[in-house]
C-alpha cells in the first residue's frame, strides 16, 4: 500500500481537530467545564487521548478554541441568513443578535467561556479566534466605521459585557433589555436583525453544522484580536 499524500494527511489532521472541537463544546455544554475531562473529549471525538495534546496544550485552550468556533460559525450563519444583505446596519444587528442568542441558548457553555477569558492566559490566539475577529471587524467596517481598529474592540467589549450581564448567576439581565441597549448605542431600529426569540432553533441539539470539515480559510485573511 502506497503512503498517503501530504494533502490527505493534512485533511485527516484537520478533521480530527474539528471532531475534538465539537466534542469539547458538546460535553462542556452538557456537563460543565470541571466535570469534563480531556479523556471524555477524546472518547466522544473517537480520537486517541494522546492526540488531544498534539493539537492543544490543555483543556482550557481546547474549550476556548471550541467556543470561538461555535461563535464564529454562528455569527457567519446569521450574517448570511436569507435574505442576504450587504447593508451594514442590518449586518450589525444580526451580529448582536447572534452573540446574545448564544448566551440565551447555551448559558453553561458561554458562562464557562467568559470565566476562561479572565484567566491569566486570556484570549487563546487560535484560528477560530482570528476568524471571529475577522467577521466582527468586517461587520464594523460595513456599518461605516472610519476607524475599525478602535471601533472593533469597542463592539467586542460591549458584546462581552452584554453576555456577562445575561449570565450573572442570581442577577441576570434579560436579553431583550440588553439587546435594546446595544441597538440604541448603535442607532439600530429594533425591527432589524434576528432577535434570539425569533431566530431558527432547529439546530439546538445538533452542533455538527458548526464543525463541518470543509476548509473555509482559503478566501480569508487573518485578523488577530487585540
Amino acid at each position: 500500500m502506497s503512503p498517503r499524500s501530504a494533502s490527505v494527511n493534512e485533511e485527516l489532521r484537520r478533521r480530527s481537530r474539528e471532531r475534538l472541537l465539537q466534542a469539547a463544546v458538546e460535553l462542556v455544554d452538557e456537563h460543565g467545564f470541571e466535570a469534563t475531562t480531556l479523556g471524555d473529549i477524546a472518547d466522544r471525538a473517537g480520537s486517541a487521548r494522546g492526540l488531544v495534546s498534539y493539537y492543544f496544550p490543555g483543556k482550557r485552550q481546547l474549550v476556548q478554541s471550541a467556543v470561538h468556533r461555535l461563535m464564529h460559525r454562528t455569527l457567519e450563519e446569521a450574517l448570511e441568513h436569507e435574505p442576504h444583505t450587504e447593508d451594514g446596519r442590518e449586518r450589525l444587528a444580526r451580529a448582536i443578535d447572534a452573540i446574545l442568542g448564544l448566551a440565551g441558548e447555551r448559558p453553561v457553555l458561554m458562562r464557562q467561556h467568559m470565566a476562561g477569558l479572565l484567566q491569566a492566559e486570556g484570549f487563546v490566539q487560535c484560528p477560530e479566534q482570528r476568524r471571529l475577529a475577522e467577521l466582527l471587524g468586517d461587520t464594523v467596517a460595513r456599518y461605516g466605521s472610519q476607524d475599525v481598529t478602535t471601533d472593533y474592540p469597542m463592539l467586542r467589549a460591549l458584546l462581552m459585557g452584554a453576555v456577562y450581564a445575561a449570565l450573572v448567576p442570581g442577577a441576570p439581565m434579560p436579553v431583550p433589555v440588553l439587546r435594546a441597549e446595544l441597538f440604541a448605542r448603535y442607532g439600530l431600529d429594533r425591527e432589524l436583525g434576528l432577535p434570539p426569540d425569533c431566530a431558527p432553533s432547529a439546530g439546538r441539539q445538533d452542533l455538527s453544522r458548526f464543525f463541518a470539515t470543509e476548509d473555509r480559510t482559503d478566501h480569508r485573511h487573518d485578523t488577530t484580536e487585540r
